[in-house]
């Protein structure tokens, strides 16, 4: 809806640059609203699942049938992972169902080379968790990274500037060593089945408006980003499959989904999707808007990758939305099936425990 986009677009704006100059205080709903935010959200983790054990490792090189074809010489493309639980994999039970994992190979198919996973990623994180986590990123000195994060900083109320920052700030230092940057912005917490109205409706407003200014931030520092808010939106809502036993983190089916809304831009950051792919008429749908409304449309269209224009000032003005063609995962990426030869893998991994409210 023009409107509802519109509004998008004025809040992103106005916590983006709350957050370029300082500031943490704004929220993203009034004193009112907050308080029936945290009353109903109390409610709901009563009845969200738990889940037990640890989170899949998945750590490892992927693709090894590229070894053959290649120089023994050429080390493997490092992937590194940031983020929060979702990033980690939390819900599933064999490490090739993980988000990396899938990533990983299917980066490894397009790229034809071997991949190297890093998931830094740690369940229950936030934003300000970041800092950490990029310092041991970039110890593997990655080629690109992944972060998901968010949905903790809307359940436990961290101030919208403030998050913003910082995940901007971690893109900053990523980039300044020459790793590229995708960011899987914040999903549609609406869509978790315990949550009732009007928690439910609060919860889609906050964090599709926290997805559209972590754009706005994300794009300025020089990476790109992937809506997950629609496309973990409606089809979540109506396919429980997706969702694991605690109704609340992705299954492996879930997250399946998810990886292939970001292979493309995973891709394309390395300058590795396929021009053929790019030039298919149904695939080329994109347009260049002002950054805020760039953003603010992303935050409501499924797998939808906003990217700067160009370098220069322009460049953050402005903003490229595409909506690439998204296709399957090669077959060793699909859940139950093998997906490399050196990463850990244990087929009696357990699903990992968290606090319910932290994906």
């Amino acid at each position: 809806m023009p409107g509802a986009q519109d509004s998008r677009a004025r809040v992103a704006r106005r916590i983006a640059t709350a957050a370029a100059y300082g500031g943490g205080g704004l929220g993203l709903l009034g004193a009112g609203l907050a308080g029936v935010l945290f009353t109903e959200s109390r409610l709901a983790v009563r009845a969200v699942g738990l889940l037990e054990g640890d989170p899949p490792k998945a750590d490892g090189v992927y693709g090894d049938v590229f070894a053959d074809q290649r120089s023994e010489a050429q080390e493997p493309l490092v992937l590194a992972f940031l983020g929060d639980s979702t990033a980690v994999g939390l819900g599933v039970r064999r490490s090739r169902e993980t988000p990396g994992a899938l990533l990983a190979t299917g980066l490894a198919a397009v790229a034809e080379r071997r991949v190297r996973l890093v998931n830094v990623a740690v369940s229950g994180a936030r934003s300000d968790d970041l800092v950490r986590q990029v310092r041991l990123a970039l110890v593997a000195r990655p080629a690109v990274a992944v972060v998901i994060i968010g949905a903790n900083d809307v359940t436990r109320h961290t101030p919208a500037a403030q998050a913003v920052r910082q995940l901007g700030e971690a893109v900053r230092d990523l980039r300044t060593l020459g790793c590229e940057v995708v960011v899987a912005t914040c999903p549609d917490l609406g869509t978790i089945k315990p949550v009732r109205p009007p928690l439910r409706w609060l919860a889609r407003r906050v964090s599709r408006q926290l997805a559209a200014a972590q754009t706005i931030a994300v794009v300025e520092a020089g990476g790109r980003t992937v809506s997950l808010g629609s496309l973990l939106g409606p089809e979540f809502a109506a396919r429980p499959e997706m969702f694991s036993s605690d109704r609340f983190h992705p299954s492996a089916q879930g997250y399946a989904t998810a990886a292939m809304a970001v292979l493309p831009s995973l891709c394309a950051a390395l300058g590795l999707w396929p021009q053929a792919a790019e030039q298919e008429p149904q695939a080329r749908r994109e347009a260049v808007l002002p950054m805020a409304v760039a953003a603010a449309t992303a935050a409501g269209q499924s797998g939808t990758e906003v990217a700067a224009t160009g370098s220069g000032a322009g460049g953050k003005r402005w903003a490229l939305v595409k909506h690439r063609l998204r296709f399957g995962l090669p077959e060793a990426a699909q859940p139950g099936e093998s997906a490399h030869a050196h990463g850990t893998e244990s087929a009696n991994s357990q699903p990992g425990s968290d606090d319910v409210r932290a994906t």
